[in-house]
């Protein structure tokens, strides 16, 4: 059993800064990477940005520039440094962490909204 719990979501107004946070436990086989996505309504869930057990990191270009991912060193744990915020980035925002399996595992969701 592999289990996701995020938190640092909230609301921001325009131009601000909000950092998530992820940290996993349980029976994880292998680290791959871990990430994170995004639902709205209407739309399907994206990809917000990802790290890999190697340490390269993938950004949704609406993103780059403004978030950055990051890794606790020996840890499974990530966080998502969001920076100059704007409306539509509001969504909720789901952790992923993929094993060498690549097995899914995602956490509940955290709410972000910017608006003023």
């Amino acid at each position: 059993q592999v289990h996701l719990v995020e938190s640092g979501g909230g609301l921001v107004q325009p131009g601000g800064s909000l950092r998530l946070s992820c940290a996993a436990t349980g029976d994880i086989f292998s680290f791959f990477s871990m990430g994170w996505y995004r639902h709205t309504p209407g739309k399907e869930r994206e990809l917000v940005a990802q790290i890999y057990s190697s340490s390269d990191t993938k950004y949704d270009d609406s993103v780059k520039g403004r978030f950055t991912i990051s890794r606790e060193a020996g840890k499974y744990s990530v966080h998502l440094q969001m920076d100059r915020l704007e409306p539509e980035v509001t969504a909720l925002y789901y952790c992923q962490l993929r094993d060498s399996r690549l097995q899914a595992y995602w956490g509940q969701g955290t709410q972000v909204t910017v608006s003023s």
